[in-house]
């Protein structure tokens, strides 16, 4: 199998794994497809894809998650106001990235059949184009994961603890680019679609 090329010149990513799965009633971030937990393949597939550093932003779980991801060249933060919502953990993960954060991807934990040529995609095109973010199109929709350019960076920051990362990605209109990631539109907040994805025949 050929490498990826990898992302040049490289861009962090930020995993959001900070939820407590009311829903599913359950860890997400722990179940396991294809012998890994949802976490470690988030994790790898972002490795796999060229992104370095990797931040993973936990909350409601903190020692099981770092645990999950032992072994991998990652960075565990854990986020105390994670219940305020996806904008304090995305902004606990940029405050561990640091000033120096260029490009900065933006993804879940629980989208496991997104593989990692989606996500060099998204660094790609952001470099070709210039484009100031870049998210997944899919089933007539858009969002995470994304990639934000330098210049959105300050937006991330600036985000109400309760925003996600979408009203930032709307803001700009037709500068906003697309990459189609049809596998995105599927993710593990339910029983039925933990056994749906455990239905799947996907790659490995």
């Amino acid at each position: 199998m050929d490498s990826l090329p990898l992302i040049t010149p490289p861009a962090a990513a930020i995993v959001l794994a900070a939820g407590n799965s009311s829903r599913l009633g359950q860890p997400k971030q722990l179940l396991v497809y294809q012998g890994e937990t949802l976490l470690h393949r988030a994790v790898r597939t972002a490795l796999a894809a060229g992104y370095a550093p990797v931040v993973v932003v936990t909350g409601a779980l903190d020692a099981e998650l770092r645990l999950a991801v032992a072994g991998l060249p990652c960075q565990a933060v854990h986020n105390p106001g994670w219940a305020a919502g996806m904008g304090a953990s995305i902004r606990a993960g940029l405050a561990a990235l640091g000033p120096a954060a260029t490009a900065v991807l933006v993804m879940s934990s629980d989208q496991p059949l997104i593989e990692a040529a989606a996500l060099a995609a998204l660094a790609q095109h952001q470099q070709a184009t210039g484009a100031p973010a870049v998210a997944a199109a899919y089933a007539e929709a858009f969002g995470i994961p994304a990639l934000f350019a330098a210049g959105a960076l300050a937006g991330l920051r600036n985000l109400r603890p309760e925003q996600g990362a979408k009203p930032l990605l709307a803001s700009y209109g037709p500068t906003l680019a697309l990459v189609p990631i049809p596998e995105a539109a599927f993710d593990v907040d339910t029983p039925a679609a933990y056994q749906a994805l455990l239905a799947h025949r996907g790659p490995k």
